[in-house]
């Protein structure tokens, strides 16, 4: 399986993203968006977004579905409030389905995520596709 083929065949299946933004830009405003939106800072607030967007629906999804109770939620809600945590909660709700929602009570003040270090001459297994 190589996943960067995967990647690009779900790129060209989306087709061209909404225009942003949605009015031509002029002087200073082309500087400006540049400055803001090409930072580290974007990307870092980016991403948190995306994480909390992907614990919020879990979560009601699985509350509305029956597979966790209030009492399990409020559990949960610590870990929500720094963004390793939500990083490694987002992670894990991404590779499991809510039927698996309580387990992620097992994993309450679980490890940060940790960079994965290749063994030397592995392969690769991820290629990063610029957007």
């Amino acid at each position: 399986m190589h996943l960067d083929k995967i990647i690009e065949r779900i790129d060209r299946a989306f087709g061209e993203a909404p225009a942003f933004p949605d009015h031509p830009l002029v002087g200073r405003d082309i500087e400006v968006l540049g400055h803001v939106l090409g930072g580290d800072s974007f990307q870092v607030y980016l991403q948190d977004q995306v994480n909390r967007r992907i614990i919020r629906d879990y979560l009601i999804n699985a509350v509305v579905l029956g597979f966790l109770c209030e009492k399990s939620l409020a559990a949960l809600m610590e870990q929500v409030t720094c963004s390793e945590g939500r990083a490694a909660l987002s992670l894990h709700m991404l590779m499991s389905s809510v039927e698996s929602a309580s387990e992620l009570l097992s994993n309450e003040g679980s490890q940060m995520l940790e960079p994965l270090v290749p063994a030397p001459g592995s392969p690769p297994h991820m290629k990063l596709v610029p957007s």
